[in-house]
């Protein structure tokens, strides 16, 4: 079966795939190298200003609570109200979460019958002042870490206040 002639095919058949192979591997490192392109010594040809020797030393100061919520309106909260209305209600039945009537100023996990997690009933002798609420709209896994709700928060500054201004409405 296997004769001294099929012996050297394979064989000369093996030499040859690692030979081109091996050529392979040499004609695409020489037409893709990534080793600078031009060789040794040489300067690029141009620069690309990407803004960053132009970085500001100090970062701009945020605006304190009482400037943004002194200009927030209750009208555009109304519409950030519709991230929230898959889980609370205005009507004062308690949903996926509980009801916000009158949230502004109310004390925490102060809804009776939902079933709070821990770490707000151990907060329920704070009460959901403006300055806590936009904290906790910021980040609310933050704020109360172990909370039950799974939204991720309100990043935008504007939209906690518009959306408090709205709730303090909301009775």
């Amino acid at each position: 079966m296997f004769d001294t002639m099929t012996m050297t095919k394979v064989l000369g058949a093996v030499c040859g795939s690692l030979l081109v192979f091996l050529l392979g591997g040499w004609a695409a490192t020489a037409l893709y190298s990534t080793g600078g392109g031009h060789g040794a010594g040489h300067e690029q040809a141009y620069v690309i200003d990407t803004g960053a020797s132009d970085a500001p030393t100090e970062a701009a100061e945020a605006p304190d609570f009482e400037t943004i919520f002194a200009a927030a309106d209750a009208a555009a909260g109304q519409s950030v109200f519709a991230k929230c209305r898959a889980c609370h209600k205005l009507d004062g039945a308690d949903g996926v979460g509980p009801h916000l009537n009158g949230i502004v100023d109310k004390a925490k996990a102060a809804s009776p019958g939902y079933a709070y997690s821990d770490v707000l009933k151990g907060m329920a002798s704070d009460a959901w002042t403006p300055e806590n609420l936009y904290a906790f709209l910021q980040n609310p896994r933050g704020y109360a870490p172990g909370t039950k709700m799974a939204f991720a928060g309100l990043p935008r500054s504007d939209e906690r206040a518009n959306l408090i201004a709205y709730l303090a409405t909301v009775n």
